[in-house]
């Protein structure tokens, strides 16, 4: 059994066309026709109708697509896991990540990548607001999804991998709640909610700038150290909190509501590493969610 011919056949399956069949595959047309005659040779009878105007799947066809394909994909499952056993991507990988940054890209991401390296198993564990990059340096982690910036001597970023647009959380009977859009300037008059002590000063301030644009100062008042504690601040008194959607997918609290927040840059989080202890699993799992972050 040649598999080029069941690749072939495969995909013009699911075109059924021959141009872009050839196109998807990187072959010319002719070679295309010619492995399908080879193939429906060996089985010894037609796969697909041709008209000028259209290729189907003859009933044959049809049940070779079903088996070969469920054949095919088992092929390439083994194939890509025997792949990762040489490469390293075995085991369990450690990821870590901001609770405010949990969600489809993340989950998606996981998911996909487990299907892939099925001899790899992720587990992920959500770091402390509070010295977010502990778990990492001290090796409980092997990897993070974390807020930018980061500035921290011994670690690596990779690219983006999710991005929020930036929103203020503030109480549900504030006397900014009932309008549709705030902008930053407008802030330097009410308390404004800081983030915890033990954040590294470049991530702190990248969240709440101890300025407006236009320079007023911003009253920064201590915040909680988780994010419901943050919640319960700005639910119980004038405290307004630059925050990002994000937050909002998986926490709530029933008397802080959001509101867009203009002049601030968006929020993005990026996978980080130590550059002294990288693993293959590490390097698999970060070039797969930036090829996935690439497609998206």
């Amino acid at each position: 059994m040649d598999l080029t011919e069941i690749e072939t056949f495969l995909a013009l399956a699911e075109e059924l066309h021959f141009g872009r069949t050839a196109e998807r595959l990187h072959l010319s047309q002719s070679r295309v026709s010619q492995l399908i005659r080879s193939l429906e040779r060996r089985i010894g009878a037609p796969l697909f109708t041709r008209t000028s105007r259209r290729v189907a799947l003859t009933p044959l066809g049809a049940h070779a697509r079903r088996t070969l394909g469920d054949a095919h994909r088992g092929l390439r499952r083994s194939y890509d896991e025997a792949v990762a056993i040489a490469r390293g991507v075995t085991g369990t990988l450690r990821l870590g990540f901001l609770g405010c940054l949990n969600g489809p890209p993340l989950t998606d991401t996981v998911a996909a990548f487990t299907r892939r390296h099925p001899a790899c198993r992720v587990d992920a564990t959500e770091v402390p607001w509070v010295e977010p990059y502990a778990a990492l340096l001290t090796g409980e982690v092997d990897l993070l999804l974390t807020l930018l910036p980061v500035d921290e001597p011994g670690l690596a970023v990779g690219a983006v991998l999710v991005s929020h647009p930036r929103v203020l959380a503030l109480r549900a009977d504030h006397p900014l709640a009932d309008r549709p859009g705030i902008d930053i300037e407008e802030l330097a008059d009410w308390p404004v909610l800081d983030s915890p002590a033990g954040t590294p000063d470049t991530l702190r301030y990248a969240a709440t700038p101890p300025f407006t644009p236009h320079g007023r100062p911003l009253r920064r008042t201590p915040g909680g150290r988780t994010y419901q504690e943050a919640l319960h601040l700005v639910a119980v008194s004038d405290t307004v909190w630059p925050t990002h959607r994000g937050l909002f997918l998986g926490h709530r609290h029933p008397r802080v509501l959001s509101r867009p927040l203009t002049g601030l840059p968006v929020a993005n989080g990026a996978l980080v590493w130590r550059d002294d202890t990288v693993t293959a699993k590490v390097h698999a799992f970060v070039a797969f969610a930036e090829a996935a972050g690439a497609g998206r």
